[in-house]
């Protein structure tokens, strides 16, 4: 099958740039994309300095949708966003009061990843951080999702006045043009070896990151990474919205339940089921693209179950909360992958019933089910169900306290949405739109002109049913 290989380098125009990201791009470009990507064939999408994060939010969406193999090579600067606190890939127009609207908010990246299948999914990162997220990042450890592997390092901001090199992605990308890809692992230790020759001091400075398994680990000093080291081989009103803050539609609620200790990320516009959808986003945007099967989504930590009928389930065992719920999301998404919209809901419906018994209404385990039915509603082609659902989780949300701008709530907010203008039927739409309508002015989101969009479209509608 072929892989799919993403070669993603940003930073700032100007003084505020850290880094020359763009730099490695021509050493990677030589690279054969199977050798990037470790399989026979591979498709090679190449972003450098980006200007809109919703541009780079549709190729990243396209590319964790591929099936097959995704690799990942990511290289820029880290800035915090001054209001929740969050990293965010600095852009071309990011500055440090533009963050949270200009650069590309990190849990982006792990909201799209994490719904794909275990072990499918490298990510390779060479990031320089600005003293600010420099200090964040020591007790808050990026992540990529469950599933993925991460190997990288993330230096301090260079003296005042120097534009630093992106040495290790460099080295990682000198290494492939040998011709031979070494194990993931294996090749980040080459590349670290290089920059330890290279930048002698980054052995005491950097921060390593290395995810071999699906829990992230708290980044460690370079000097502790530093392992044994391998001889190398040789927008518009009537488009869709797809607010800021949305995620991929690719159902981030499927992932592990274990991955919920931390809110579903704001927001990268809900990944799509027939096609990503268009929110604000200018005409010239790239086209959207159809979610690949749910394969890549699918199960946590290991490979999804096939799916077997409840008729056929004697021996199955009686769906729990309190148990692992790694199988019941493997079953869901075979479910999906086959066809079987029904049988999937219906699992997920059973799930959510448990919860509600055993944790009670509005707590995190039943409102992780709610979420992962308006996913498998998207799936299903049921945009009134699926909408109507995340408004029901938006509320859930706020109704246990949460913030108007909390990332959980955003994101439900920005997927019923999204949802609600894929609603063909006028009644529907009307219906929900007037609910979503009042929604929108507790939750505005991150992008204005998200509760103008719903007026409008409702206007359109009531004068369509004025005319009819």
């Amino acid at each position: 099958m072929p892989g799919t290989v993403l070669l993603l380098a940003a930073s700032p125009v100007g003084k505020g740039s850290l880094v020359d990201a763009a730099s490695v791009l021509p050493v990677l470009a030589a690279v054969s994309p199977a050798v990037l990507s470790g399989t026979d064939t591979a498709n090679v999408v190449e972003l450098a300095d980006p200007l809109e994060p919703q541009a780079v939010l549709t190729r990243l969406r396209a590319a964790a949708t591929a099936p097959g193999p995704l690799t990942v090579f990511v290289t820029g600067q880290l800035q915090l966003d001054r209001r929740q606190r969050l990293p965010h890939l600095a852009l071309a127009r990011t500055t440090p009061s533009t963050v949270r609207y200009t650069g590309f908010p990190w849990h982006w990246i792990r909201e799209e990843l994490r719904l794909r299948a275990p072990g499918g999914t490298t990510v390779f990162v060479d990031l320089h951080a600005d003293a600010e997220t420099w200090q964040h990042l020591a007790t808050q450890p990026l992540a990529v999702g469950p599933g993925a592997r991460l190997y990288g390092r993330i230096a301090p901001p260079p003296p005042r006045r120097t534009l630093a090199m992106p040495t290790y992605m460099k080295s990682v990308a000198t290494i492939l043009r040998s011709g031979h890809r070494p194990e993931p692992g294996q090749l980040h230790q080459q590349a670290l070896a290089r920059v330890a020759g290279e930048e002698p001091e980054a052995v005491r400075r950097d921060l390593v990151l290395t995810v071999d398994s699906p829990t992230p680990a708290v980044p460690a000093p370079f000097a502790a990474a530093a392992p044994t080291v391998h001889a190398a081989s040789p927008w518009e009103a009537p488009a869709p919205f797809v607010p800021d803050g949305l995620r991929s539609e690719a159902p981030a609620s499927l992932a592990s339940a274990a991955s919920r200790s931390e809110p579903p990320a704001p927001l990268a516009p809900a990944a799509s089921p027939p096609k990503v959808p268009a929110p604000f986003v200018s005409a010239d945007a790239p086209p959207e693209t159809v979610p690949a099967p749910f394969i890549a989504g699918a199960a946590p930590p290991e490979a999804p179950a096939p799916f077997v009928p409840a008729a056929s389930l004697p021996e199955a065992p009686v769906p729990s909360a309190a148990s692992e719920p790694f199988d019941s999301h493997a079953e869901i998404a075979s479910a999906v992958e086959a066809g079987r919209h029904g049988d999937a809901d219906g699992l997920a419906a059973r799930w959510e019933e448990d919860a509600l018994r055993t944790y009670g209404p509005g707590s995190d385990e039943v409102v992780h089910w709610m979420e992962v039915r308006a996913d498998l509603a998207m799936f299903a082609g049921d945009a009134v169900r699926s909408c109507r659902t995340w408004l029901a989780v938006a509320d859930a949300r706020l109704g246990a306290g949460q913030s108007p701008d909390a990332p959980g709530v955003e994101a439900a907010v920005d997927r019923a949405h999204h949802q609600w203008g894929r609603i063909a039927d006028a009644g529907p739409a009307r219906e929900l739109g007037s609910a979503l309508a009042e929604l929108r002015r507790r939750v505005p989101g991150r992008r204005e002109g998200a509760l103008r969009h719903v007026h409008q479209r409702l206007e359109q509608l009531r004068a369509g049913q004025r005319v009819g």
